[in-house]
C-alpha cells in the first residue's frame, strides 16, 4: 500500500511538473509575443512644417493623426545637418565624430574603410542579437564598412557613391516577422527630384501666403523653392497615410511603436549642410500602438533630444540593455533625464570641406567656426548641379539686391564663434558673441564643446586621409578648390574628374 502511496505521489510531481513547465514555456511565447515592434520611418531633407507644429497652409491630416495618437517633440536636433553623418551617427547612437565617420560619402571604397571599434555594434544588430527581425527599406548612407547582413535580413543593392541599401519588403509580409526593427525611408524633401512630382502634387499651396524667414529674400524662385518642400511634405503625408493603414488592416499596428522623423533639414540658403536651426531642428513623433503605451495621447515635448538618442530609446522600449558606450539617451521611458545640451557637427560635405560645431541648449545656440580661411558659400554640390534657387542667391547678392540681414550669410569672411537668444531671436540672425551681456553664456557653451571635443576625441580635429579625399576629387574635379587637395592634383595629375562618372552609376543587386 505504502509503494502504491509512494507512485502515486511520483506520478502527481511529475504531471505537476510537465505542467508547470508547459505553463512556463506558453508564458514565455506569449511575452515573446508582446515584445513591440519598432518601426523607424525615416524622411529626407524635412523641417518640421506641417500641421501639428503649426503650418496652417498645407494639409497633413496622416501626420496630425499620428501626433494625436502619440508624443510630438519640438526640439529635435539632429547630429549633422547632412544625411550620411547624420545616419551613421543615428544607427550607433554615437555621434560619428568619435569613431571618424563624420566626413559625408566617406569608406565607401576599400582604399578608404573606416572600421567601427571592436566593441561597438550598431543599433539593428543589437536588435537581432535579442532576437528581432531586422530590415531597412531604402538607402543607408554609412560612412563606415560594414557587412549588411550583420544589420538587417534582406537583400540589398549598392552604389559606389550612396552606398547600400535595402530592397523593399512588403509590409502585410512583417506578419511572421514579428517582433521587428524595422526602418522604412521616404523622399521626404527629395520628393521635387522625382519625374512625376508635380503631377502627384492634388492641392498645390498657395504661394501668396508663404511667409519666409527674413534671412531668405521675397523672390518667386526662392517662394517656389520653399513651396515645393511644403508640397513634397503633402505627398509624404499621403505615403505615411498608406504605411500605417496597410500596418493595421494585416494586425501590426496594434504592437508597434513607430518613430517619424527626419534625417535633417530642408535644402535651402542656411539650412541643409549648416547648423542653424534649418539644417538640424526636424519634426519627430514617437506614436505607441500598443496596449501599454508609454505616451498619452496628444502630448507635446518641449525638451532637448538628439538624434542619437532615437536608438537606445528604441532598446529600451524593446526591454534591451543599453551599451555603456553609447553616448545617446534614453529619452522615453522611466529612468530618462532630460538634455541639457545638444552636439551638432558639420565636416566636409561632398567636396565642399569646413568644420563646424554647434552647442544647442534650451534657450541659446552656440556655433564654432574653425575654418576662417572659407566663407560660408563656398562653392557645393547644389552649385554644380545648377540648382536655381542657389544661382539666385548668389545673382542678388552680386547685384546688391540682399538687405543687411541676407548679406551676412555672403560675407567675405565669417567670425569664430557665434551665439543667439533662441527665444527671442529664432531665426539666429543677431550674433551676441561680443556683446558683454552675453559673456558668460557665451563661455558656458564654449566651455561645453572644447570639454566634448577632448572628451570624446572629436576626429572633426584631424585631416582626412588621402583616400578619403581622392574621391572626391575623382568625382568633382575641378570644383574640388580646397587646398586640402592641393598635394593630391600634384601627386595624381589624372584623377581630377576622372570618376564624375560614379555620380550617375545605378544601383546594383548584391548578394548577401
Amino acid at each position: 500500500m505504502n509503494y502504491k502511496i509512494s507512485t502515486m505521489k511520483k506520478y502527481a510531481i511529475l504531471i505537476f511538473l510537465f505542467v508547470f513547465v508547459q505553463m512556463a514555456f506558453t508564458s514565455c511565447q506569449k511575452e515573446s509575443k508582446l515584445k513591440p515592434n519598432i518601426l523607424w520611418i525615416v524622411l529626407e531633407d524635412t523641417a518640421p512644417l506641417m500641421g501639428c507644429y503649426g503650418t496652417d497652409i498645407i494639409s497633413t491630416p496622416n501626420i496630425d493623426k499620428l501626433a494625436k495618437e502619440g508624443l510630438t517633440f519640438t526640439n529635435a536636433i539632429m547630429p549633422a545637418p547632412v544625411c550620411s553623418a547624420s545616419r551613421s551617427s543615428m544607427i550607433t547612437g554615437v555621434m560619428s565624430t568619435t569613431f571618424g565617420g563624420h566626413n559625408h560619402h566617406s569608406a565607401r571604397t576599400k582604399e578608404s574603410a573606416i572600421y567601427l571599434p571592436e566593441y561597438m555594434k550598431t543599433i539593428p544588430e543589437l536588435f537581432k542579437d535579442a532576437g528581432y527581425f531586422t530590415f531597412n527599406n531604402g538607402k543607408d548612407d554609412y560612412n563606415f564598412t560594414y557587412n549588411r547582413s550583420d544589420l538587417y535580413t534582406q537583400k540589398h543593392q549598392a552604389h559606389p557613391l550612396y552606398g547600400k541599401g535595402g530592397s523593399r519588403i512588403p509590409l502585410d509580409s512583417l506578419t511572421s516577422k514579428t517582433p521587428f526593427f524595422g526602418q522604412i525611408q521616404l523622399d521626404g524633401g527629395k520628393e521635387i527630384f522625382n519625374g512625376d512630382f508635380e503631377g502627384r502634387v492634388k492641392t498645390p499651396v498657395n504661394r501668396t501666403l508663404i511667409k519666409l524667414p527674413p534671412y531668405l529674400p521675397n523672390n518667386p524662385v526662392i517662394i517656389e523653392e520653399y513651396a515645393n518642400h511644403l508640397d513634397a511634405i503633402q505627398i509624404t503625408d499621403e505615403i505615411l497615410g498608406n504605411i500605417i493603414e496597410t500596418l493595421k488592416e494585416n494586425g501590426i499596428l496594434e504592437n508597434t511603436i513607430v518613430f517619424f522623423f527626419s534625417d535633417h533639414g530642408m535644402r535651402l540658403t542656411r539650412h541643409k549642410q549648416f547648423l542653424y536651426e534649418g539644417g538640424i531642428k526636424v519634426p519627430l513623433i514617437i506614436a505607441d500602438f500598443t496596449k501599454s503605451k508609454i505616451t498619452k495621447s496628444g502630448e507635446t515635448f518641449d525638451g532637448l533630444i538628439s538624434g542619437i538618442d532615437f536608438g537606445p530609446s528604441s532598446l529600451a522600449l524593446a526591454g534591451i540593455e543599453i551599451p555603456e558606450y553609447i553616448e545617446g539617451k534614453d529619452i522615453l521611458t522611466e529612468n530618462a533625464t532630460e538634455r541639457e545640451f545638444v552636439i551638432s557637427t558639420r565636416d566636409r560635405c561632398d567636396f565642399t570641406i569646413d568644420r563646424i560645431r554647434s552647442v544647442r541648449s534650451k534657450d541659446f545656440k552656440y556655433i564654432k567656426n574653425f575654418m576662417l580661411d572659407r566663407p560660408y558659400t563656398q562653392p557645393t554640390y547644389m552649385d554644380v548641379d545648377g540648382i536655381a534657387f542657389v544661382k539666385t542667391m548668389n545673382e542678388l547678392n552680386r547685384d546688391n539686391k540682399l538687405d543687411s540681414i541676407q548679406k551676412i550669410f555672403f560675407a567675405k569672411k565669417r567670425i569664430s564663434e557665434e551665439l543667439y537668444d533662441l527665444k527671442n531671436d529664432p531665426y539666429e540672425i543677431h550674433n551676441l558673441a561680443l556683446d558683454p551681456k552675453y559673456a558668460s553664456e557665451l563661455k558656458k557653451h564654449a566651455d561645453i564643446l572644447e570639454n566634448w571635443i577632448k572628451e570624446t576625441d572629436d576626429k572633426g580635429q584631424y585631416p582626412e586621409n588621402e583616400e578619403g579625399l581622392k574621391l572626391m576629387l575623382g568625382i568633382w574635379g575641378d570644383n574640388a578648390t580646397n587646398p586640402e587637395y592641393d598635394a593630391l592634383k600634384v601627386k595624381y595629375p589624372d584623377l581630377a574628374g576622372s570618376q564624375f562618372w560614379l555620380k550617375s552609376e545605378h544601383w546594383g543587386p548584391v548578394e548577401n
